[in-house]
C-alpha cells in the first residue's frame, strides 16, 4: 500500500451512543432519520456496496449481498461531540476532558482583555446562531466597526465581521490575538473567523471562514506519516483542524463539489512517496445539519453516492480508501441545532483488499488512525486497537 484516502462526511451519525442522553441528544439519527424523512425511492446505492446498510444495530440496515468493501461503526471516546475532538481522535488522540464551552458568554475578564489586545470594542458575546445574530448586529457592527463575538455549545469563539467594511485581513488578525489569548483554561477547540456581506437587504456569511484550532495535544497519525517521509495532504478544512501540523499540501475547498472534484485529482496523481489524502466534505455539516435542512443534507450524500463509482474506479491496486464521519447533527432533531453524540459508519475500499467483512462496532475512532499506522508499518500510537488484520 502507498497511498491511503480518508473521507471525513463531516457530520454523518448514524444512531445515538449509549451516552447520549448526558449530551441532549437522546434519540438523534442523521442518517437513519434522513432516509426514513426521504421514503422509499432513497437509496445509496454506491455506498450500499461498500457496507453501509450492512452496519449491524442501525435503523437503516438492511443487509446486501456483493458487498465489495468492509464495514462496521464506531464510537467517539472522547467525551466531547465536536469537529477537532473528532478529527483528533480519528487521528489517534482521545481528550480526557472536553474542550471549555461556555453557555452564557464569554467571562467578562477575558472579553476586556481581547478588547484591550485588539483595540475594539465587541458586539454580542452570546450564545447565538451565526446566520441569525449578523442579521440582528450586522448594521450595528457596520456602523461602528465593533466585531460580533459569539459562541454555540461546541467549544468554538466565532468572530463575525464585514468583509467589505471592517475587512477580511483584519478579521483573521484579530482571530489570530483571539487564539492567542485563548489558551490554558480558556482553550476552545477552533476560533473560527465568520466573515459576511451585504447582499440584496440582507446579511450573508461568504466561503473565507478559517478556523484557527488548537495545536494537537499528543502525536497524531499525521505526525508518524509525515515525519517517516510521507506526504500528507488536507482537502477542505483539515489543515485548519490540525493547525497545519505535519501537512504537506493543502487546498482549501468552498463546497463539497469541490472537495470531491479535488480528492479525485489527487488520486489520480502518482506519487514517489507513501500518501495520506485527508478530506473533510463540511457542507452536511455547516449548511445542512446545523440549519436542520434534511432534504438538502439527503440530496448531499446522494451527490456523494453517485461520486463514489468514479472515486473507486480512480483508485489504484494498492490504493485504500476509508470513509467516516466525525460526528452527528441530525438535521430532524428539534431540541437544539447543535452537533449530536452518534455513532459513525466505518467503510473501507481497496482492490487488494478482502470484502463483505464486519468489522463490528469499535470502541474509538481512533481505531481508524492505529490501522492507517499498522498499514504502512509505523509506530504504534498511544489510542486505538487496528483491524488491518481483519482487512487485508
Amino acid at each position: 500500500m502507498n497511498k491511503i484516502i480518508l473521507i471525513v462526511l463531516d457530520s454523518l451519525g448514524i444512531g445515538e451512543l449509549p451516552d447520549s442522553a448526558d449530551y441532549s441528544d437522546k434519540g438523534a439519527d442523521t442518517l437513519g432519520h434522513i432516509i426514513k424523512a426521504m421514503g422509499r425511492g432513497y437509496n445509496l446505492n454506491n455506498l450500499s456496496k461498500l457496507g453501509l446498510y450492512n452496519i449491524s444495530n442501525t435503523s437503516f440496515q438492511n443487509n446486501q449481498k456483493n458487498v465489495i468493501g468492509c464495514y462496521g461503526k464506531m464510537a467517539t471516546k472522547s467525551p466531547a461531540k465536536d469537529t477537532t475532538a473528532g478529527h483528533w481522535e480519528l487521528s489517534g488522540i482521545v481528550l480526557d476532558k472536553p474542550f471549555p464551552t461556555y453557555p452564557n458568554g464569554f467571562p467578562k475578564n477575558l472579553i476586556e482583555e481581547f478588547e484591550k489586545q485588539t483595540g475594539i470594542k465587541v458586539l454580542g458575546n452570546c450564545v447565538a446562531s451565526g446566520t441569525e445574530i449578523i442579521q440582528k448586529l450586522g448594521l450595528q457592527h457596520e456602523q461602528t466597526g465593533y466585531p460580533i463575538v459569539y459562541t454555540s455549545a461546541d467549544s468554538v469563539f466565532q468572530i463575525a465581521c464585514s468583509e467589505e467594511t471592517f475587512g477580511l485581513e483584519k478579521l483573521y488578525d484579530i482571530c489570530r490575538i483571539a487564539r492567542n489569548l485563548l489558551q490554558g483554561e480558556h482553550a476552545v477547540g477552533r476560533v473560527i473567523a465568520r466573515p459576511f456581506i451585504k447582499k440584496d437587504g440582507a446579511y450573508v456569511r461568504t466561503t473565507n471562514r478559517h478556523d484557527f484550532s488548537l495545536t494537537p495535544a499528543g502525536t497524531t497519525v499525521l505526525d508518524l506519516f509525515y515525519n517517516s517521509g510521507g506526504q500528507v495532504i488536507s482537502v477542505g478544512k483539515i489543515y485548519d483542524i490540525f493547525a497545519g501540523k505535519s501537512i504537506s499540501k493543502a487546498y482549501k475547498t468552498k463546497s463539497n463539489i469541490e472537495g470531491i472534484e479535488k480528492t479525485i485529482e489527487l488520486i489520480k496523481q502518482p506519487s514517489e512517496k507513501n500518501t495520506f489524502i485527508f478530506t473533510n466534505l463540511v457542507d452536511f455539516d455547516m449548511l445542512w445539519g446545523h440549519r436542520r435542512n434534511i432534504e438538502a443534507y439527503a440530496k448531499g450524500i446522494k451527490y456523494f453516492d453517485d461520486k463514489l463509482p468514479e472515486i473507486i474506479n480512480t483508485l489504484n491496486k494498492n490504493d485504500v480508501l476509508i470513509i467516516t464521519a466525525d460526528h452527528g447533527c441530525d438535521p430532524s432533531y428539534t431540541k437544539h441545532t447543535d452537533h449530536t453524540r452518534e455513532y459513525v459508519p466505518l467503510l473501507i475500499y481497496g482492490k487488494q483488499l478482502k470484502n463483505n467483512v464486519d468489522l463490528g462496532i469499535r470502541s474509538s475512532l481512533s481505531d481508524v488512525g492505529q490501522t492507517i499506522a499498522d498499514i504502512f508499518k509505523l509506530s504504534k500510537l498511544k489510542n486505538g486497537t487496528s483491524f488491518k488484520a481483519d482487512i487485508i
